[in-house]
Formats: structure tokens, C-alpha cells, sequence
């Protein structure tokens, strides 16, 4: 598969008008005005937003003209395109804060030295009232109000906040301004792509082009999602990428490696094939695990997390440097607590979820109840890899 070919198909779910028009401009040898926007209003990167950064990327070894877009001004409004309510509104601060930690991420998939980094602020924010009505005047409400998410919130009554429908419209601005040829994204951003197409058509006489990324599943089978516990972030320390990964269900092995790594297709078919003749998918899977930790971390730290996740998780040994954990108080005590504060879940919410389905063990022992007595030397273990080691005051 040559470059223009992957370019093409590899984790794309559409091209709009079309690929074959699009394969025709890329093998002209023309270089394009490419962009990825983000608005940066949550502070981490997973491993399914990695998969428009590799296309930007690959984009971007190939000369054309990459930009990677900050919404630090639509991010002020909220897109609403995969949310059945409003986004909480953001203070230019929070999202200033948000990009720092968003780049650094990035970095590990994005060469910046070849990538031109922009902020939506430098446009948007000095358009007068005029020029935003004339641009509205471009957009039919009916196209706003019928997509399915707004739809579904007006038919049960929800509120449904006039800034919403300036967010497509903005979003399309970004494309007629930097007078983009293709727009990178997910799926579910089709509808405000579609905005800079038509302005693109209608001010410039111009073809433009929105190629739409298919989604990584999460770990369990689901979308992947901060609530549901079950991304693969990028800043995750190797042990706990590499165990991740080796918790995938075994018939997302295929789309992890077409979507998760830089793994040549040829080599992808392959490993389909060995996998569909029925060889065993745990070393395939060890391998993916390892090909991802190395591409995010580096070789020698995917070593280092195979060897801890076959000691801990497929030999059921206690690590050999266990994290302490002071324990100041005396009696019972909420276990649910002691897990947020030591690191082991993210909220008493998750704790206690992780409770009910069984993961969380003192002493070899699992429990089910908030309601425990820990004594100095104990060992707290949550899921298959995390441990925390009970230290009293003496």
C-alpha cells in the first residue's frame, strides 16, 4: 500500500465529496492546506484521539501545509455535537491551561517542527456583529436543529442555548480563513466540517474536502470515555499502557493496530489472517501491547512493562517496589476514600464501582464493602496491576 493509498483508507470512515477526487489531487503533487482543530477543554489525550494526529502527521511528511488548530475561541462556546447537554462554558485561563498539557501529549505523535500551531482567537475574536450576521446568513437553522443530538434535547424539553448553533458557523470561519482544502476529523464533526465546505464553495469558488476518522473502541468494547474507565491515555505510565492494552477484548486486536500504531498494513493483514486461522491471540496481543508502550514511551520502558504485567498479572507475584501509603487513621476506616487519595481511582464514584465488580482485594482477600479495618504492612490491590502498601506511624 503506497502512502497516497493508506493516506486514503487507514482509519477512515469517509471523504467528503469523495477519495477518488481526492486521490486525483494528491497524485498531482499540489501541496494542501490541511487542519486539525481541537478544543482543548479537558486536559488528556487517548489513544483514539491519536488517530486524526497520525493522519495530520503522515500528512505532513508528505510536505503538504499542517496546521494544528487551538479552539481557545470556539472552546468559549462549547461543541455540543456529541453531547445530549451544554457544555459547561470555559474561562480563557482553564483553556490556555488545558492546551499546555494538550501539546505535550501531542508531541509524542506530532513532529511540531514540521506542524504550524494556531489559535482560532486570531480571527474569530476581532469579527464585527456585521460580519458574524453575514455569515450566519450562509446557515438554515432547520440543518442545526435536525441533526439527531438537537433534535432528541428540544423533543424532551431540553435547553437548547442560542450560542450553540454560532458553533458549526465558527468552526466553518476557521476553514474559509485559513482557506483550508482538507479538514481532518472525527465523525461525529461532520456536520461543522460540512460549514467550511460551504463557505469555502459559495466565497471562494472552491472544492474543499473533509475526511472523517473512524473511533478506537475503549478497552471494554464501548466508546472510549474518561467516565466509563476505559481509555488508553497518552501520558499513561508504560505499565499501565501496556496492561491496558492486554485487557483489550481479542477482537479489537486488528482495529488497535490499524488505529493504535504505525504498523505497516501489509503487516496488519497479516497478523488478521494468523488471527482468523486460529492462532492464540495472546501473544499477538503482547506484541501490539509492546509496539504501543514502545511508540508512546520508548523500547526499553515497554520491556520493562511486559516483564511487570507477566510477573504481577499472569504470575500473580507482588511487585517488588510497592508504592507506600501513610495510614494515619485508627479503626475502620472508608476504603473507597483511601483509594482516591492514594491514587488507586479517580473518584469515590469509580472506587466504589470497582468495589462492586470485585477488584479490589486487601490481603489476597477481595472485598465488597466501604467498611474495612487496615493495620500497618497491609496490601491493598485494585484490578490486576495496581498495589499500595499500608504504612502506620511509629
Amino acid at each position: 500500500m503506497d502512502a497516497i493509498e493508506e493516506l486514503l483508507t487507514r482509519g477512515v470512515a469517509n471523504i467528503i465529496p469523495g477519495k477518488e477526487e481526492l486521490r486525483k489531487i494528491f497524485q498531482s503533487g499540489k501541496k494542501l492546506n490541511v487542519y486539525l482543530g481541537i478544543d482543548p477543554t479537558a486536559t488528556r489525550i487517548h489513544l483514539g484521539h491519536a488517530v486524526p494526529l497520525r493522519k495530520l502527521q503522515a500528512l505532513a511528511e508528505l510536505g503538504h501545509h499542517v496546521t494544528f488548530l487551538i479552539g481557545d475561541f470556539t472552546a468559549l462556546i462549547g461543541d455540543t455535537s456529541d453531547k445530549d447537554t451544554e457544555r459547561p462554558v470555559l474561562t480563557s485561563e482553564e483553556i490556555n491551561e488545558n492546551f499546555k498539557t494538550y501539546k505535550k501529549q501531542a508531541e509524542k505523535i506530532l513532529d511540531f517542527s514540521k506542524v504550524k500551531v494556531r489559535h482560532n482567537s486570531e480571527w474569530l475574536k476581532n469579527l464585527s456583529y456585521e460580519e458574524i450576521i453575514k455569515l450566519s446568513q450562509q446557515f438554515s437553522l432547520n440543518d442545526f436543529i435536525s441533526r439527531e443530538l438537537i433534535r432528541k434535547r428540544l423533543a424532551e424539553g431540553k435547553r437548547v442555548a442560542l450560542h450553540e448553533v454560532q458553533y458549526p458557523i465558527m468552526q466553518g470561519y476557521d476553514s474559509y480563513f485559513m482557506d483550508t482544502d482538507v479538514q481532518l476529523g472525527g465523525t461525529d464533526q461532520t456536520f461543522n466540517m460540512q460549514a467550511g465546505r460551504t463557505l469555502q464553495k459559495l466565497w471562494r469558488n472552491k472544492e474543499s474536502f473533509v475526511v472523517t476518522n473512524e473511533f478506537l473502541t475503549g478497552t471494554d468494547g464501548r466508546k472510549m470515555s474518561k467516565s466509563w474507565g476505559n481509555a488508553i491515555w497518552l501520558d499513561d505510565a508504560p505499565e499501565d499502557m501496556y496492561a491496558k492494552v492486554m485487557a483489550i477484548k481479542d477482537d479489537l486486536i486488528v482495529q488497535y493496530f490499524t488505529l493504535g500504531t504505525r504498523v505497516a498494513m501489509s503487516e496488519v493483514e497479516e497478523i488478521k489472517k494468523k488471527l482468523e486461522a486460529g492462532e492464540h491471540p495472546m501473544a499477538i496481543k503482547k506484541d501490539l501491547a509492546r509496539i504501543i508502550t514502545t511508540e508512546l514511551h520508548s523500547a526499553e520502558d515497554a520491556q520493562k512493562a511486559q516483564e511487570n504485567f507477566e510477573k504481577t498479572v499472569q504470575q500473580d507475584e507482588l511487585p517488588a517496589n510497592i508504592p507506600v501509603y501513610m495510614y494515619t487513621c485508627v479503626g475502620e476506616t472508608d476504603i473507597t476514600s483511601v483509594m482516591v487519595d492514594a491514587g488507586l481511582a479517580e473518584s469515590k464514584s469509580e472506587a466504589k464501582r470497582l468495589l462492586e465488580q470485585g477488584g479490589v482485594s486487601v490481603n489476597s482477600s477481595k472485598i465488597n464493602q466501604p467498611t474495612v479495618s487496615l493495620s500497618d504492612g497491609d496490601i491493598i490491590k485494585v484490578g490486576k496491576r495496581h498495589f499500595i502498601k499500608i504504612q502506620t506511624p511509629h
